[in-house]
């Protein structure tokens, strides 16, 4: 059975309830290691009613304590999830893990905590220098994004860039290339309304087309579609052909995917060489805390993805 770190997530959220209430489900597929403190998991365990399993392995020493605020964002919550996650890295590089399993955190609160990434996969990427890539979806669909957390205004400069791309679409090809069925092909999105119309609505298909043609040289395969018009790549004609697509940036791909799967999708950091999981799904300030039954499913499917790989 792998050992697997669980970062707590932002502890003024619903990632603890998560872990608390799903424990004795986890614990057959997997071996947990919550990475929190003893402390902190008490003061969230008497908030929440709910009782500590007496397997409830945690990791001491992570940040200092603070008092839970539920719903709130706070510089000390944020400052803690940090911390959280850095110690479940540190325990998967020493290989005393198989892997890390992150819940949600609050990218304000990382902010105000003065933590100057936006997330988990621009953190990875700073540990591991490497050019980690964010793949979420569930085995009907799966959607990576050349772009994440990147204002609008940023994009199209970044879908120019025809060798960052052309990079990201070989990498991308050489984490999935063992899942792929014989001459299945990736469902590769363009930027513009209409992929541009000829250059009517924009030309960055052109620099699209470009990293595509480079990528098939180096991997020796037809992989990729010509730029798809976006906003047809998810109708259901389509989705028959293709499991794997490419967004050009965040919204363009998870609206659809969340719209059809958000309940079972995961979030997986690929082109590491530590794997990592994450649900799908943020810190739900709106029910945390609140003794309302919370949709497992993608936790689950987070955790299952370290069985099955």
């Amino acid at each position: 059975m792998k050992k697997i770190a669980i970062s707590i997530g932002d502890l003024n959220g619903i990632g603890i309830q998560l872990a608390l209430e799903n424990h004795n489900s986890i614990k057959k597929m997997i071996e947990p290691i919550y990475c929190i403190d003893r402390e902190m998991l008490e003061e969230a365990s008497k908030l929440l009613n709910i009782s500590i399993p007496k397997d409830f392995t945690t990791v001491e020493d992570i940040a200092p304590n603070f008092k839970i605020e539920p719903s709130k964002v706070k510089k000390d919550s944020g400052r803690y999830s940090f911390a959280s996650f850095k110690k479940a890295v540190k325990l998967a590089k020493s290989r005393e893990v198989d892997g890390v399993m992150t819940l949600p955190i609050h990218k304000k609160a990382w902010e105000l905590s003065d933590i100057k990434y936006k997330g988990h996969t621009d953190a990875l990427r700073d540990f591991f220098m490497s050019d980690a890539i964010m793949m979420l979806g569930c085995p009907k669909m799966y959607v990576a994004l050349y772009t994440e957390h990147t204002p609008l205004r940023k994009v199209s400069q970044e879908v120019r860039d025809v060798k960052k791309l052309s990079s990201f679409l070989i990498n991308f090809y050489n984490e999935i290339r063992e899942k792929l069925k014989d001459n299945e092909k990736v469902a590769l999105l363009g930027l513009n309304p209409h992929a541009g119309d000829d250059g009517v609505l924009g030309d960055e298909e052109k620099n699209i087309i470009e990293a595509t043609k480079i990528a098939h040289e180096i991997i020796e395969r037809e992989l990729y579609t010509q730029p798809l018009v976006p906003d047809i790549a998810f109708t259901p004609n389509v989705r028959k052909r293709y499991r794997y697509f490419v967004a050009m940036y965040h919204d363009q791909g998870l609206a659809p995917l969340k719209a059809l799967y958000f309940d079972e999708g995961v979030n997986i950091s690929l082109n590491l060489p530590i794997k990592r999981s994450s649900v799908d799904h943020g810190t739900a300030f709106d029910i945390a805390y609140q003794n309302k039954k919370l949709n497992n499913l993608s936790y689950i499917n987070a955790i299952d993805y370290f069985v099955t790989t």
